[in-house]
């Protein structure tokens, strides 16, 4: 007979209880999530999670609150604000506009183009020969496309 030991600060535990379907305490969702619970109370705020409970003074969240996490997580790196987050989920889980995810992907494959030739542009300058970049026309199309691109800081959601 094999005896397994399961410590209950480890991913390993957050894994059974995901298997079966138990119930986990903010501490264990934030070490198996990677996220400070701060960030946790406030994605409740925000609606994206919903606690079931208290144990004490702690939250407590289905164990499948980890998946819904990898999904917030995921928008994220994509591009999408917490509100757009918001709009893709019902009660029953993940309600995805798939016209929103193409339009994030288009303005995906738009970014991705004018840093590709940002970077070539770059890489150009970098090993230019001239005396001066300012008399290579490589260099001064890169400027001249620079200045119609300004730079202007993301919305912070």
């Amino acid at each position: 007979m094999i005896q397994v030991k399961v410590d209950l600060r480890s991913r390993s535990y957050f894994l059974v209880c995901f298997i079966r379907g138990e119930e986990v305490d903010i501490v264990s969702v934030a070490k198996a999530s990677g996220l400070p619970a701060s960030t946790l109370r406030y994605y409740e705020e925000k609606g994206l999670i919903k606690s079931i409970g208290r144990a004490g003074l702690r939250r407590v969240f289905n164990s499948n609150v980890v998946q819904r996490l990898a999904l917030i997580s995921l928008g994220r790196n994509a591009g999408f604000s917490l509100d757009e987050i918001s709009h893709m989920f019902n009660e029953q889980g993940p309600d995805i506009n798939r016209g929103l995810l193409l339009a994030k992907a288009n303005d995906l494959d738009s970014k991705i183009k004018q840093l590709t030739t940002m970077r070539d542009g770059l890489r150009h300058a970098a090993a230019c020969s001239a005396d001066s970049h300012f008399e290579c026309p490589t260099f001064l199309r890169l400027l001249n496309i620079a200045s119609k691109n300004r730079y202007r800081p993301p919305n912070k959601v």
